[in-house]
Order: structure tokens, then sequence, then C-alpha cells
């Protein structure tokens, strides 16, 4: 079930779906695409954060293109208080699509869900 609501999410257009693409006052919002052309992200995303946590884990290597930490540093938005919002907070991004699906988000259980000031991981 949860298959068929995510292939339902990724086949709205464009158009209907541009509201819980980006959010605003995010890094991402300023920008004209992603490290993926955006169809492209929207369904292939879990494939991309699967393969580089294996990088990551088995060969040490962080920072790449599809790292889940760029994810957050872009996609994360500021607050009217100039502070990060968590992505997967109500109404952000990562969660606003998940909700959509019907589809958890098990990333945030362990990795950070603002922006850390850290690169590379």
């Amino acid at each position: 079930m949860v298959t068929g609501a995510l292939v339902l999410a990724l086949g709205v257009s464009a158009a209907e779906h541009s509201d819980r693409s980006v959010v605003k006052g995010s890094k991402a919002y300023e920008l004209d695409s992603c490290v993926e052309p955006t169809p492209v992200m929207r369904k292939l995303h879990p494939t991309f954060i699967k393969h580089q946590r294996d990088i990551t884990v088995h060969q040490g290597i962080r920072g790449a293109k599809h790292s889940l930490s760029g994810c957050v540093d872009c996609h994360a938005a500021k607050d009217a208080q100039g502070k990060y919002m968590p992505v997967n907070a109500p109404g952000q991004f990562c969660e606003s699509c998940h909700e959509y699906a019907g589809v958890e988000i098990p990333c945030f259980s362990c990795h950070a869900t603002t922006p850390t000031g850290r690169s590379g991981e």
C-alpha cells in the first residue's frame, strides 16, 4: 500500500506538487534545480540516499553528490527569527511530501534535521 501511495504521489504534476517541492526560506527555494533534475529527484531520491548510505558506511566516503546532509543543508528553511526549522517538522520539505505519500521518514531518528555547520557528512 505504501508503494502505491508513493507512486501516486510521484505521478502528481509539477504544478500540483510545487507547494511541497521546496519550502520558502530555504537555499533550495532560490535555486533553479537540485543535484539532479526535479522529476529525477522526486522519483529516485530514496535510491540515491540508500546508495550514498552504503558508500558512506562501507567505504567511509562522505559529502558526495547525494548526501543526506547536503539535502538538509539546502532544504532546511529558516523561521522568522532566522533559526533553522527541522526538515521533518510539519509543513517542511521532507515531512510535507512524506505525509502526502503516506510514508515514514526513518532517517531522522539518527540524522540531523537541521544544518549542523559541518560539511561533508
